[in-house]
């Protein structure tokens, strides 16, 4: 589901280009300057609702680019349609001294449409312009209108929305009339609001913040917005595609969603309905017609987005997307409800905010309808609730993986809004167990098979080998296992159990030319070729904690037979690490001809102080050292 005012949450960020400022680069306080590749000079950003069905939004904004990583921040990206029109744009770029070196309008922007390659219907169209500047620093100002036919969805203030970024000084305005109720939440905001009123008559909220320095960008940071600095304004009453309405949780946004997006839309011919009973007549229990018709679903239709006018929140007639076989998130989730209301089975309509990172959704004290970016299904089994994920023609039932797990959800039904969490995959659940059996020859060339079963989120690890060309296969295989050189994939088989908790088993027989080195009678192998770990950059001062997105489990087993007449030159050994946020173990046995290697790694997600990234970066190092081991065989 496309978020409505996607620039204003991803792209634009608000700012001030003052009249006669003093753009010399020299003017920026010292103490802004560590870790930051731009500092926002001066920035400002009004929104004012002058009636319930209509938004403007002013943006003024300063800021100087100091290297090539802060030039992003200088990209202006406009994106506009029917409901969302651009009014003005002006700016100008100075460079070090604060002297003017060229002035731009909306003329100088590219224009295009925003085609992705997947959406059927796309109203949307974007400008966008990066000045072109020769050398760095240069500051770039501009000011920017636009007026949205809508008041459903109010613009948030992140006054820092990146690290490397400082802000000098940022400002921002919210201009209503009295009997328009807001509510505002701020987060991590050092500013408090002060309300004030114009000349007009309107009312205004109003918060400034100074001196923000930069943070730095450090591995295993927590998500941005849990220590970020932002503002979320929710409306008391709105309008949306014509549509007044009114919420003040998420109860009752729910039963907004539900009474005026989605009721109406779940009707389908009788022709379809009466498959449906066919489709599930030997079957009584409700979980497994549930699934018949999740899996008739999948194999009838395919994801289009659409993504124009209302399209943005509401879905697509059920009936509709039952003729053409395909949909969006929205239309798919209300087509698959349609299929089981026919069979009986209730079903919930969930907004999610859907990514492998498991980011804030849904605050339970705050209820936007900006909060989610994507639609599941909930089935509400007794003890046993059930989330489907509609938009892939592979994922089994059941299975959410990692775009949608762990998480809070909006659940919209006839009573209204729920919020619900979806299932999270542990790290022990999300398995990945391999054992191979390899042969090495005197002359260093290595055969052998090997099978791996991936488990939970790691279910989809194979997924870019399903329904490939065998040459295919084998070009990513040999980029996956660069460490065996000179691959060559003899046979490779590739199973796929679609459980609620699925299975991938790879089965690969192979060899690798030249695989060991040979020198004055003795032979050189690594010892983990399948499967090694990286160190991780040393990070002294650290500020923010750690945090661990997702927990997994590795565990390999090699069996390597040695050439006759070689043994290895050391005798076995084993390696024992445990710490909070993860086990590692590995081990060497030698006997009959043969070398087992095994090695098990676990990482438990969560957050830990900051101290805990020094623990961290030492663990991965001697993982790294462990899984770099070179094997040394001498003649008997």
């Amino acid at each position: 589901m496309r978020r409505i005012l996607t620039f204003l949450f991803c792209l634009l960020f608000a700012g001030v280009a003052m009249a006669q400022a003093n753009h010399a680069v020299s003017a920026i306080p010292k103490d802004l300057l560590p870790y930051a590749s731009a500092v926002v000079r001066n920035q400002n950003v009004v929104t004012e609702i002058k009636d319930p069905a209509n938004t403007i939004y002013r943006l003024k904004k300063a800021v100087t680019i100091f290297n090539e990583n802060g030039d992003d921040i200088a990209r202006i990206v406009l994106f506009y349609d029917k409901s969302r029109a651009i009014k003005s744009i002006k700016g100008a770029t100075y460079d070090e001294f604060g002297k003017l070196v060229s002035k731009f309008s909306e003329k100088n922007f590219n224009d295009e449409g925003t085609s992705d390659g997947f959406s059927l219907y796309q109203d949307s169209r974007v400008k966008h312009y990066l000045p072109t500047i020769g050398s760095y620093p240069y500051t770039i100002e501009y000011e920017v209108e636009m007026r949205f036919k809508q008041t459903l969805v109010l613009p948030d203030w992140n006054p820092v929305y990146e690290p490397g970024v400082a802000i000098e000084k940022s400002t921002y305005t919210f201009v209503c009339k009295p009997d328009f109720k807001i509510a505002y939440k701020e987060i991590n905001l050092p500013a408090k609001m002060v309300s004030g009123s114009t000349k007009e008559g309107l009312v205004t909220y109003n918060w400034e913040v100074n001196n923000l320095k930069a943070y730095r960008n450090e591995p295993y940071s927590p998500i941005a917005e849990n220590y970020f600095a932002r503002l979320k304004i929710a409306p008391k009453t709105f309008t949306y595609g014509g549509i007044p309405g009114s919420s003040s949780n998420w109860n009752e946004l729910g039963k907004w969603t539900f009474d005026n997006l989605l009721k109406g839309r779940r009707d389908l011919l009788s022709a379809t309905k009466d498959m449906v009973k066919q489709l599930t007549a030997n079957i009584t229990n409700p979980k497994e017609k549930a699934k018949k018709i999740y899996e008739y679903m999948q194999g009838k239709t395919r994801y289009i987005s659409v993504q124009i006018g209302i399209g943005g929140f509401q879905p697509y007639p059920a009936s509709e997307v039952d003729r053409l076989n395909y949909g969006d998130c929205k239309g798919l989730v209300n087509y698959t409800q349609a299929l089981l209301e026919a069979a009986n089975i209730p079903s919930w309509y969930c907004v999610v905010e859907a990514g492998a990172g498991k980011k804030v959704s849904m605050l339970p004290d705050f209820a936007t309808m900006d909060q989610g970016n994507h639609i599941i299904l909930c089935l509400p089994f007794k003890n046993d609730t059930t989330f489907l994920e509609c938009t892939s023609q592979k994922i089994p039932f059941g299975f959410l993986s990692d775009f949608t797990d762990d998480r809070t959800v909006l659940a919209c039904t006839p009573e209204g809004g729920k919020l619900l969490h979806t299932p999270k995959y542990t790290a022990t659940q999300n398995l990945q167990t391999r054992t191979a059996q390899f042969s090495i020859t005197d002359s260093g060339d290595l055969t052998g098979e090997m099978t791996t079963i991936y488990k939970g989120t790691q279910y989809d690890n194979p997924e870019e080998l399903v329904d490939e060309p065998f040459t295919e296969q084998v070009k990513t295989l040999r980029k996956q296992y660069n460490y065996l050189p000179n691959l060559e994939i003899e046979k490779l088989s590739l199973k796929q159990d679609k459980l609620q908790m699925p299975v991938s088993t790879e089965t690969i027989k192979l060899s690798a030319g030249e695989f060991a080195s040979t020198d004055n009678g003795k032979i050189y192998f690594s010892l983990n070729p399948l499967n090694r770990s990286r160190s991780l950059k040393d990070i002294r001062n650290r500020i923010n904690p750690v945090y661990i997105n997702r927990g997994y489990t590795d565990e390999d087993e090699i069996t390597y037979i040695l050439p006759k007449g070689y043994h290895p030159e050391t005798d076995g050994w084993h390696v024992n690490m445990d710490e909070p946020f993860g086990k590692y173990h590995a081990s060497v046995k030698i006997a009959d001809g043969k070398l087992t290697y095994k090695r098990s790694l676990k990482v438990i997600d969560g957050t830990y102080d900051k101290e805990t990234y020094s623990k961290l970066v030492e663990f991965y190092q001697k993982i790294a050292d462990n899984d770099a081991y070179t094997v040394s065989l001498v003649k008997n």
